[in-house]
C-alpha cells in the first residue's frame, strides 16, 4: 500500500499540507519522496489577445511506500533519468497481458510503460498523430494489468499525465479543485483544510495534456472533446475503449462518465468485466450438490486467487516469515472460507491472526441494564459488553471449527475490544479518512475496519488460562468483501427475487457489484491503509469475478427452491440457506458445516458499531445531522 499525491497549477507549485503528508506517510511508512516538474503550455484563452499565450505549469508528485513485495524497498516516484518520466503507483499488479509479474510490481509496470513509448518521437514538437500513438501505447499497458491499483504516470516526452483506478476500484484515489488554477489528485484528503474532494471514477483512465489547453478536434479521441470545468482540461478514456484498443469513443460516452448520475451498470464503462449470465435454469435442474462441477471450479478459482495474494509477502521489521498474514475475521461464511482455503496453501509453521472486533455500545448496554432491572437482576452481573457481540460469538465458534478441521497450525484469535470512549476519541479521525463519504452507515462500517486493521487486542492462552495484550505485525489483511455482491448474499437479493424473479435479482447483483468501487472500496482502502496495512480481496480477483459473472444464477444461489437450516444433510445435498449457496456447499465440503450455516450479518451490526446512541438515526443520514 502506498500514498499518492499529484498537483498541477498555473500559479505556484502546490505541496501537500503537513497534515496530508502525515496521512500519506501513514499509508506508506517505508519511504517518502517528492519530485517537481515544470512545463510550458499554450493558453488558448489568450490567443485572440496581445498577451503572451505561453503559461508555466507547475507539477508536484509525492509518493510514500509500504513495501510488501520484493526483497528491497523501492522508492517512489519512480523516475526515468533519460526522459524525466515518472510513476506514482499504489497497488498490486499480479500480471501484465496474462504474464505473471515477479518481484517489485511498481518497477515492472514503470519499465513496461517506458518500453511501450520508446518507439515514438520525443519532444514537444511531436505531431498530434505521434502523441496519439504514445497515448495508445500507455493505455495498452494499463489495460493489460490484472490486480488492484491506482496510479499517476507522467509521460515527460509528450507532457501528458495519466491517472486512474483499476476497473473494480479497489484502491482509493480522490481529486480536488482548490481554485480555477489548481488541480490535485491524492490517495487521501486533507479534510480539515478542504472538503472539496471527489472520488476518481473507476470507469476509465483520465489524461491531462499539459502542453496544450485542448487537443485539436481533428486528432482528439472524440469529435467534441469533453473537459471538466475549469483548469486543467481532462479527457476520460473508458475501459471499454482501452480493452478493445480503440480510443475514438463517441462524446456521449464521455459525458456519461463525467455525469454524477451515471448508472454504474453502464456496459460501455465496464467491459473489462464479463457480462452477467442471464440464463434461466433448465427444467430438469435439481440444484447444486457437494459434487457439482461448479463447486469444484470455485474452489480452484479461489485457491488461485489466494496463492497470488500470499506470494512474495515482504517482511517488515516487526514480523517474521511465521506471522506475516492476518484475516479480518467476523466468523461469517465469507472470511471463514478464506481462512479455510489459506490453510490448504500456507506451510503449517505459518501462524494466522484472526482479527475479530467488538464494540462497547451504550445503547445496547442501556437496554441490557433495563432488562436486568425488569427481571430484578443485578446489573453488575451482566457479562462483558464485548463477549456478547454477535460477531464475537460467531468468531469464536468459527475459530473453534478451524482448530478442529485444520490442526497443526497456530490460529491466533485476536479479540479487538473497543471501549466507547476510544470510539469517540477516534471519531473525528475516522470521519476525515472516509471523506468524501459522510453517512452514518459509512462511519459505522469504517469504525469496525479502522480498529480491526489497527490490530491491537488480546489473545487468550488456553494453557495458561489468561489473556495477553497482542498487536498483529501482519501488513497484509485478507478480507471476504465481494462475496455477497457476486453470489447473492444480501437480504435485498432475496427480496428482489421474490418480487421480480431472476431478472430482479440479476439486476440487483449487477448494480451492487459495479458500485463497489464508489460505495465501499475507496472508503475502506483509506481507513485500513491508515495503519500501514494493505487489504487484499480474494473474491474480487478479476478471474474470480469473471467466472462468477459467467455462471448462471442457479449455480450460485438457490432462491426459489426448498431450503432449511434444520434437518440432517441428505447425501450430497445438505440443507443450507439459499443465499451464496455455492459458497455454503464449498464450506461444507471443506469440513466447515458451522460456517456453511451462518447467516449474513452486516459488519456494523455484528460488531455493534451501528446506533451507538438512543435515537432515530439511520444509516443514510449525513454525519452533520447525527448527534453524538
Amino acid at each position: 500500500m502506498c500514498g499518492i499525491f499529484f498537483s498541477c497549477s498555473t500559479d505556484n507549485p502546490i505541496f501537500p499540507s503537513e497534515r496530508l503528508l502525515d496521512l500519506l506517510r501513514r499509508r506508506g511508512p517505508d519511504s517518502v519522496k517528492v519530485v517537481q516538474r515544470t512545463c510550458q503550455s499554450i493558453n488558448t484563452t489568450q490567443l485572440a489577445t496581445r498577451k503572451t499565450p505561453i503559461q508555466t505549469l507547475h507539477s508536484v508528485f509525492v509518493s510514500t511506500v509500504l513495501s510488501v513485495r520484493g526483497n528491497a524497498i523501492v522508492e517512489q516516484p519512480l523516475v526515468d533519468k533519460d526522459s524525466g518520466s515518472l510513476l506514482c503507483w499504489n497497488g498490486e499488479a499480479w500480471s501484465l497481458d496474462e504474464e505473471p509479474i515477479n518481484g517489485n510490481d511498481a518497477q515492472a509496470v514503470f519499465d513496461a510503460l517506458l518500453n511501450s513509448t520508446k518507439a515514438f518521437s520525443p519532444g514537444r514538437g511531436m505531431e498530434p498523430d505521434e502523441r496519439e500513438l504514445r497515448v495508445q501505447a500507455v493505455l495498452k499497458i494499463i489495460g493489460g494489468l490484472s490486480g488492484p491499483f491506482s496510479f499517476v504516470f507522467y509521460d515527460a516526452l509528450s507532457q501528458q499525465v495519466f491517472y486512474g483506478r483499476d476497473v473494480i476500484g479497489r484502491r482509493s484515489l480522490l481529486y480536488s479543485r482548490g481554485s480555477p488554477h489548481d488541480f490535485i489528485v491524492s490517495s487521501i484528503s486533507d479534510w480539515s483544510a478542504s472538503k472539496d474532494w471527489t472520488e476518481v471514477e473507476a470507469s476509465g483512465i483520465q489524461i491531462i495534456n499539459s502542453s496544450a489547453a485542448l487537443p485539436s478536434t481533428e486528432h482528439s479521441r472524440c469529435k467534441a472533446p469533453v473537459a471538466l470545468e475549469g483548469f486543467p482540461f481532462i479527457e476520460t478514456i473508458l475501459w471499454s475503449a482501452i480493452k478493445h484498443n480503440r480510443t475514438e469513443v463517441p462524446a456521449s460516452e464521455f459525458i456519461k462518465v463525467l455525469s454524477s448520475n451515471q448508472d454504474p451498470r453502464d456496459v460501455g464503462a465496464r467491459t473489462h468485466i464479463s457480462t452477467i449470465n442471464r440464463e434461466m435454469p433448465p427444467p430438469a435442474f435439481q440444484g447444486l450438490c457437494l459434487q457439482s462441477e461448479a463447486v469444484n471450479n470455485l474452489y480452484e478459482q479461489l485457491r488461485a486467487s489466494l496463492i497470488l495474494r500470499m506470494q512474495s509477502i515482504a517482511l517488515s521489521p516487526s514480523n517474521t516469515p511465521q506471522n506475516r498474514l492476518a484475516i479480518l475475521f467476523s466468523g461469517g461464511l465469507d472470511c471463514t472460507l478464506v481462512a479455510r482455503l489459506v490453510h490448504d496453501i500456507l506451510p503449517l509453521d505459518v501462524s494466522i491472526d484472526l482479527l475479530n472486533v467488538a464494540f462497547e455500545n451504550p445503547r445496547v448496554i442501556a437496554a441490557a441494564n433495563a432488562l436486568a432491572a425488569q427481571n430484578k437482576q443485578n446489573a453488575n452481573s451482566i457479562t462483558s459488553p464485548y463477549d456478547k457481540c454477535p460477531d464475537r460469538l460467531t468468531g469464536c465458534n468459527s475459530c473453534a471449527e478451524l482448530l478442529k478441521t485444520c490442526p497443526g497450525r497456530i490460529w491466533r484469535f485476536v479479540s479487538v475490544d473497543v471501549p466507547y470512549s476510544e470510539t469517540l476519541a477516534h471519531r473525528t479521525q475516522i470521519i476525515s479518512l472516509i471523506h468524501p463519504h459522510n453517512t452514518e452507515m459509512d462511519l459505522s462500517i469504517a469504525c469496525a475496519l479502522y480498529f480491526a486493521a489497527r490490530g491491537i487486542g488480546h489473545v487468550y492462552d488456553p494453557v495458561k488460562k489468561f489473556s495477553t495484550t497482542y498487536t498483529t505485525p501482519a501488513r497484509i489483511l485478507l478480507s471476504g468483501l465481494g462475496a455477497d455482491e457476486l453470489f447473492g448474499g444480501y437480504s435485498r437479493h432475496a427480496v428482489a427475487f421474490a418480487r421480480e424473479g431472476h431478472v430482479g435479482i440479476l439486476d440487483e447483483l449487477e448494480l451492487d457489484f459495479h458500485r463497489l468501487g464508489k460505495r465501499n472500496l475507496g472508503r475502506d482502502d483509506r481507513v485500513i491503509s491508515h495503519w500501514g496495512k494493505e487489504a487484499r480481496y480474494p473474491y474480487l480477483d478479476e478471474n474470480v469475478v469473471n467466472w462468477a459473472f459467467e455462471r448462471p444464477l442457479h449455480e450460485k444461489c438457490n432462491f426459489g427452491r426448498k431450503s432449511s437450516r434444520k434437518g440432517a444433510p441428505i447425501g450430497d445435498h445438505p440443507m443450507l440457506e439459499p443465499d451464496k449457496h455455492i459458497l455454503r456447499l464449498l464450506a461444507w465440503k471443506l469440513g466447515m458445516p458451522g460456517a456453511a450455516r451462518e447467516k449474513k450479518r452486516a459488519i456494523q451490526f455484528g460488531s455493534r458499531t451501528a446506533k451507538m446512541v438512543v435515537g432515530k438515526n439511520n444509516g443514510t443520514q449525513t454525519l452533520e445531522t447525527v448527534a453524538l
